[in-house]
């Protein structure tokens, strides 16, 4: 990773055309400064690009199941388990109680309670 000389901002890869050539170029999007220092610019693309790799993360359906909600002893009255995670939503005026939302840990039923 570059850093831009004039004003420190990270420098990003650009494509630029130069005597009928198409070069890779490190430019600032803050000042416009450009990097054209060709071994410069390759280790810069290769350590974005190792960083890119390591940062990517991949969700399957099993990860979806991962929920930071609360949760509370109530009876499912689909499949009869006995814990659902809960959050409230006023869907109703203002002056209205809230609805109270449940859903299933194990089947993902989703019910809800008028107060």
């Amino acid at each position: 990773m570059k850093f831009c000389e004039n004003c420190g901002s990270k420098l990003r890869a650009k494509t630029q055309v130069e005597g009928g050539k198409t070069l890779v170029v490190l430019a600032c999007d803050n000042c416009g400064f450009v990097l054209k220092d060709k071994k410069s610019v390759s280790k810069a693309m290769k350590q974005e690009t190792e960083t890119s790799k390591q940062s990517i993360k991949i969700v399957s359906k099993e990860d979806e199941k991962i929920k930071t909600m609360p949760t509370l002893k109530i009876d499912c009255p689909k499949c009869g388990n006995k814990e659902a995670f809960w959050w409230f939503l006023q869907t109703r005026s203002g002056d209205e109680p809230p609805t109270q939302f449940y859903r299933c840990t194990v089947c993902s039923h989703t019910w809800r309670q008028y107060s």
